[in-house]
């Protein structure tokens, strides 16, 4: 074991166990520094007050620290040194030693969850030829031997669901996708992702398996349904469940005026009139308004789903399943038999961000096609629904992750990365600075600079992001 803690009470108790003998051990322990790791033989015992103590009879080093570590009180204050230097962190850290273990734990139970039910686990290519599973930007590489270039998985989803369609009804796979994105605290390039499918189910029996899935880690990983994150207590002993025009009657702004009803958000022109009634209210309020209530190519559904994220969404702090999600934001979903207008799909929502999703899947190879959007290429929609020709059975597919389901009670995904991405530190600019004076000078005068670094992805251009991925699924 390392760590400066841990490493300073090691040579405290060789001090007090020893009474410092005028042995060898003891001129080797004054040369020791912070960080050194060293190996003690001994007998064990307790002190006076308790603790569990080794009389060093043998010390030996193993190794030296030629670096000192960061100062015991403040560790490593700079948070990018910590991210790059992910090593420095977990050995003065033991928060961050901490998170990475419990991460390891859920993946665990996850895997153990799954097995007990009947799920075989797979592992599915990591390059596809094909744009598939999610919209997203891809990270692109070129095969040398087949002269051909390759995408690096946005999502495992299209051969996971060939493996329904040949018999195993029931899959799932942790696996790590890559996204070139944007970098926030729930969103890296590369992340864990949790993904599985389940033939001859539907979207409602999926949140069942969601609920219990939650419940059953919480349980078995913190000891207890009640997880303090943040500022709040969250309960997985009780979830919600709300339709999307549900959660926007719900937590429609107090002084906004009367609130919709579900009838009038399910009416044609309904959503937008809503929207409009809300703008009025932000204006007054300072708010931003809602852009896309202006815009006659939004259509009645797209601005039900913002509507939502508006106001909505903040609000879901407990575990809550919103559920029928408009089909203009959802092509690939099954409609509902009772209203077209709507589709089979649900969103999880914890502390005010989505956890997991999960839909009852289209079947139907021709509809699969017509779902992928247009800068797919022309021959994503016969890949997409290639296998489904031959009879692909009913069934839901979830999925967890973008490091919701595996940041393991971190404020930030990216302290879950070992390492986690990061640009490179600032390059320094040196450049000469001519004199104001004519005269000539002996020595040049040089000044630095540092380069601005990259402008992160802001809140309007993440909300972007979540309606074109909620459009793709």
């Amino acid at each position: 074991m390392r760590g400066a803690d841990f490493v300073l009470k090691r040579i405290l108790f060789a001090v007090g166990t020893v009474f410092v003998a005028i042995t060898l051990n003891f001129a080797l322990f004054r040369l020791l520094d912070l960080g050194d790791i060293i190996g003690v033989a001994g007998h064990l015992f307790r002190t006076k007050t308790g603790e569990l103590t080794v009389w060093v009879e043998e010390l030996k080093l193993l190794t030296k620290a030629l670096l000192p570590l960061p100062e015991k009180w403040h560790g490593l204050a700079d948070i990018d040194q910590r991210y790059r230097r992910r090593y420095l962190d977990l050995i003065v850290n033991e928060r961050a030693r901490e998170i990475f273990l419990r991460r390891a734990k859920i993946i665990a139970a996850m895997r153990r969850f799954f097995d007990e039910r009947g799920y075989v686990e797979v592992e599915t290519p990591m390059m596809h030829p094909i744009l598939g599973g999610a919209t997203a930007r891809p990270f692109v590489t070129h095969h040398n031997t087949l002269d051909m270039d390759l995408y690096l998985r946005i999502a495992p989803e299209l051969y996971l669901k060939r493996l329904v369609v040949g018999g195993l009804d029931r899959v799932y796979e942790i696996n790590r996708n890559f996204r070139n994105e944007g970098i926030d605290a729930i969103h890296q390039p590369e992340f864990t992702m949790l993904e599985f499918y389940q033939a001859y189910s539907d979207y409602a029996e999926l949140m069942d398996l969601t609920e219990a899935l939650l419940a059953d880690l919480a349980e078995h990983v913190c000891g207890t349904k009640s997880i303090r994150y943040g500022d709040q207590e969250i309960d997985f002993s009780r979830f919600g469940r709300l339709t999307m025009r549900e959660a926007i009657v719900t937590y429609w702004p107090a002084g906004a005026g009367e609130a919709p009803n579900p009838s009038e958000l399910a009416s044609p022109g309904g959503p937008r009139a809503v929207a409009e009634r809300y703008n009025t209210f932000a204006l007054s309020a300072g708010l931003p308004p809602i852009e896309e209530a202006a815009r006659p190519s939004v259509s009645d559904g797209e601005l039900t789903g913002i509507l939502f994220e508006t106001f909505a969404e903040p609000h879901l702090i407990q575990p809550t399943f919103i559920y029928d999600f408009p089909v203009e934001i959802s092509p690939l979903s099954k409609c509902r038999a009772d209203d077209p207008s709507l589709t089979e799909r649900f969103e999880l929502f914890v502390a005010g961000m989505e956890l997991a999703n999960g839909v009852s899947e289209l079947n139907d190879p021709e509809g699969q096609g017509r779902g992928v959007p247009a800068d797919r290429g022309p021959t994503a929609p016969r890949a997409r629904g290639a296998a489904a020709r031959w009879a692909a059975p009913p069934r839901p597919g979830g999925a967890a992750g973008r490091g919701g389901l595996v940041r393991a009670g971190s404020a930030s995904v990216r302290k879950t990365a070992i390492p986690a991405g990061s640009s490179p530190p600032r390059r320094r600019v040196w450049y000469a600075v001519k004199p104001a004076s004519p005269e000539p000078t002996t020595a040049t005068d040089v000044t630095s600079r540092s380069l601005p670094a990259a402008p992160g992805r802001n809140s309007a251009g993440r909300r972007r992001t979540r309606r074109a991925a909620r459009r793709a699924r």
